[in-house]
Parts: C-alpha cells; sequence; structure tokens
C-alpha cells in the first residue's frame, strides 16, 4: 500500500503542477491525431472546390441538339451496369453538365456519368470510392472502420481536456504586461526557451474555442458518442425516427427515400443494403414528373430524386447540401409529381438542428469561404501548438526519462474537481473510461516496474496523490 509523505506540503485544489501534468499527459495521447485530424479535415473543408475541379470534364460539354429526358439517362446507366437498380438521379446544375445516376447494387451506390445527349457513359465509379469520401473516412475513421471511429474520438476526448488544462495554465498570474499572454515575447533569453512557451501558449488562447467547437461538434459522428447520445435521446423522449448524420463507420450518402419516409422496415434495409421498389427492368418514366416539380424550387444543390422504396409508393428529394440549413426533404406523388409532403430544417427537433448546424459549420459551409478559412486557421493552429509541444517538451525533459512534470505538492480532496471530473465523465463517457483505465495501469503495473516507474517518474507522482 502507497503512503504519502507526511513532511510534504498540502495545496489545495487546482494545483498548477498537477494540472501541468494532465496537460502533458492529454497532449502525449492526443498530438499525433491531432496532426492527422487538422490535416484531413482542412482538405475536406474545401470539398465543394475539389469535387467541382474534379467533375470539371462532365459538367461543360458540347450538345448539338435537345437533351435526352432523365428517364432516358436513368435506362443508359442501368443498361451500363447490369444488376442494378436506380438508387437516386441528381438534378444537373446546369443544361450541358452530365446526369449524375447513382445506382445500386447489392447495397453498393455506384455513381454513372451520362452524356445528356448522346446518352454515352462517360464514367463509372463506386460512391465510396470518390476521393472526398476517402478523405472524410481517413479524417473520421482512419480507414479501419469502427475501431478507427473509437481511437478518433477517445483523441477527440483527451484534447477536450488538454485544451482545457491548457487554458487553466495560460491564465494570467502576476502578469506585467500583455507579452506571453495575448502575443509571444520575441525575446531570445534562456535558449529560446521562452519564445516557445510563448508562441505555444498564446496560440492555444487564440484558437481554443474554435478547437473546442471543432471537437464537440464531431462528436455526433464518432461510433461511441453517436451511439450514446442515441441512447440518451431514447430515454429523454427526444429521439427521432432517421437522425441527418450517421455515426462510426462512413456509410453511403443517404438518398432522399432513406431520409424522409423511414420506417423499421427501410431501416432494416439501409443495413443490409438499400433496395428500391423494383429492378433493372422496372419503368422510371415518373421520374421527369418529379423533375418537373422540383427543379423550380431551386433547391440547394445537390439534389436528389429517388425512386420508391418497398412497400412505398412515393417518389422523394431531397437537398443534400453540406449547409445543413438549407436541406429540404420533399414526399412526391408517383402520378402527378405533386408535393406530398414537405420538410425544411426548421420543422426539425432542436437537437437535431443545433447538430446539423454544427455540423454545417465544422465542414467549412455554413456561412461560406470565411467559414472555410476560419477552420484552416484554426487547423494551421493546431499544427503549431504540435510542433511548439514537442520542442518545449524535447529542450526541457531530462536525459533518460519521459519529461512529464513533476507533480510536486500533495493536492488537498476538492468536491469541485469531483463535480467536474464527473461532469466530464458523464459528457465524455469515452474518456473516463480510458482514464480510470489508465489510472489502474499505472498504479498496479508500471508502479511495480523499478525502470518504467523511474522512466514515467512515478515515484513523486505517487507522493502526490492525495
Amino acid at each position: 500500500m502507497e503512503h504519502s509523505n507526511p513532511a510534504m506540503p498540502i495545496k489545495p485544489w487546482p494545483d498548477y503542477r498537477a494540472v501541468w501534468r494532465w496537460h502533458f499527459y492529454a497532449g502525449l495521447i492526443c498530438v499525433p491525431f491531432i496532426v492527422w485530424l487538422a490535416i484531413t479535415g482542412s482538405i475536406y473543408l474545401f470539398k465543394p472546390q475539389i469535387e467541382a475541379w474534379l467533375d470539371a470534364p462532365y459538367d461543360h460539354l458540347v450538345l448539338t441538339g435537345p437533351p435526352a429526358s432523365a428517364a432516358a439517362e436513368v435506362n443508359a446507366a442501368l443498361a451500363a451496369v447490369p444488376g442494378t437498380t436506380l438508387r437516386a438521379y441528381e438534378l444537373p446544375q446546369a443544361p450541358d453538365a452530365a446526369a449524375r445516376v447513382i445506382l445500386n447494387r447489392q447495397g453498393e451506390a455506384i455513381r454513372v456519368y451520362v452524356h445528356p445527349q448522346t446518352l454515352q457513359i462517360l464514367k463509372t465509379m463506386p460512391e465510396e470510392g470518390r476521393l472526398m469520401r476517402t478523405i472524410f473516412k481517413l479524417h473520421g475513421e482512419l480507414l479501419i472502420g469502427d475501431t478507427g471511429s473509437v481511437i478518433v474520438e477517445l483523441a477527440a476526448s483527451w484534447a477536450i481536456i488538454m485544451i482545457i488544462t491548457g487554458l487553466y495554465l495560460w491564465w494570467p498570474r502576476q502578469a506585467q504586461g500583455l507579452g506571453g499572454i495575448v502575443y509571444p515575447r520575441l525575446s531570445n533569453s534562456n535558449n529560446g526557451r521562452i519564445f516557445w512557451r510563448d508562441l505555444h501558449a498564446v496560440t492555444g488562447f487564440w484558437i481554443s474555442c474554435f478547437v473546442l467547437f471543432l471537437l464537440l461538434t464531431g462528436l455526433p459522428w464518432a461510433k461511441f458518442w453517436g451511439g450514446y447520445l442515441k441512447e440518451v435521446r431514447q430515454l429523454t423522449g427526444t429521439a427521432v425516427a432517421q437522425q441527418d448524420w450517421t455515426s462510426g463507420a462512413a456509410k453511403p450518402e443517404k438518398t432522399a427515400a432513406k431520409a424522409v419516409e423511414h420506417t423499421d422496415h427501410s431501416e432494416h434495409m439501409a443495413m443490409s443494403g438499400w433496395s428500391s421498389s423494383g429492378n433493372a427492368a422496372q419503368d422510371y418514366s415518373a421520374v421527369d414528373r418529379m423533375i418537373a416539380t422540383v427543379r423550380p424550387l431551386n433547391l440547394a444543390p445537390p439534389v436528389l430524386v429517388s425512386p420508391p422504396m418497398k412497400n412505398s409508393t412515393h417518389w422523394t428529394a431531397k437537398s443534400d447540401a453540406q449547409n445543413r440549413p438549407l436541406r429540404v426533404n420533399l414526399v412526391l406523388d408517383e402520378k402527378t409529381g405533386a408535393i406530398l409532403k414537405r420538410e425544411d430544417f426548421k420543422d426539425r427537433h432542436p437537437i437535431d438542428r443545433i447538430v446539423g448546424i454544427g455540423i454545417a459549420a465544422h465542414e467549412g459551409q455554413l456561412f461560406g469561404w470565411p467559414n472555410q478559412l476560419l477552420g484552416v486557421l484554426t487547423a494551421c493552429g493546431l499544427l503549431l501548438l504540435s510542433v511548439s509541444s514537442v520542442i518545449l517538451w524535447w529542450r526541457r525533459r531530462a536525459h533518460g526519462v519521459l519529461g512529464a512534470p513533476d507533480p510536486g505538492a500533495r493536492s488537498r480532496f476538492s468536491a469541485g474537481l469531483a463535480v467536474i471530473v464527473v461532469l466530464l465523465g458523464i459528457y465524455l463517457p469515452l474518456f473516463a473510461a480510458s482514464a480510470i483505465i489508465v489510472k489502474l495501469v499505472e498504479k498496479f503495473a508500471l508502479s511495480r516496474i523499478p525502470a518504467v516507474r523511474d522512466w514515467l517518474g512515478l515515484n513523486n507522482a505517487a507522493q502526490a496523490s492525495p
């Protein structure tokens, strides 16, 4: 059993060195992932521009006569990819743009580019093979599915702790002037240590709110936290039939039919593979009636028009804009194309609206290019924080040890600390579970191996335990 040193003074919480130690270990855990998320996230911010550049060869085609009907374009795509059904027809944004027909083949979404006049197949590719889908999965799940999603969520949870403890360490104490608080001192004293310390602290101060916003708005996508949110909504009676985002491993983009006409049966189909009500030989001529209704509405692109799902006779249409407050869902009559139901963003549950606004801002699409610029600056700030933290650690650490800050004096138990820890544990259950595991491993394994204990500095940590 470990005993505290009775001669060591006890300081009230919060103790600066104890918080510094938490900050150090939080950074140690999450900095590599923060660098990865900053880079991949910066790329994904420019999804509209990148996809427009990639699709440019199909957006300004030469037409020598009137375009074919949408039904003819759909049938040409179906003939080019045997064994498929129509998943969605994406409304072209210009008369000379290729038609984008999204097909379903045993649950796999396939995008087909069709010349609007000649019906020539210009390109065929899986939806999940598109560049920005790959970037999305690199960013959110490290290309390893739900396991990667949990790893990213764990890193994000510790990053939140890193930012909170960093703000406490930054808080001015007996400061003289604003140097080192809101701008870095350009002094080269102490072998440049002051400069790097200031660069780290000041950068963290300026971007902390934006980083916390990005971390918090990214959690609904995570496998564990997203499922946790669903359970809480079930318990509180705020659950909806179909939320507008996925949690965990990236799924193909939802079609309008799945978003609007969600039922228990359609949820089963979404898990086992999307299926429309017919087969490749089905008559899709109604698509032109649907387009005639939807096009004059000028919905935010991309706009997807989908055929009826099983057990339904209604077509559906959806604006799938990244700026989610602009999204609209429509249910359409198969025979007339009349709008039977319309759901705007304002009609959704408040929780869905809050999450939707957060996701739109997270992706840099809520308020145009300034949103993208703010996201890039925040990502650059994160990279600067990461680089400066590694330099500070490398210069400060003694030879032969990890270099964790000495916890110094013991801290007495604090009810305030207990409340904060409990609240963080409730909001970030994966962080709480990992922190408990780390503490148990440290106490019952690492601290019993002399070489490891000395390298980690656990002797002092044990003395500083309350």
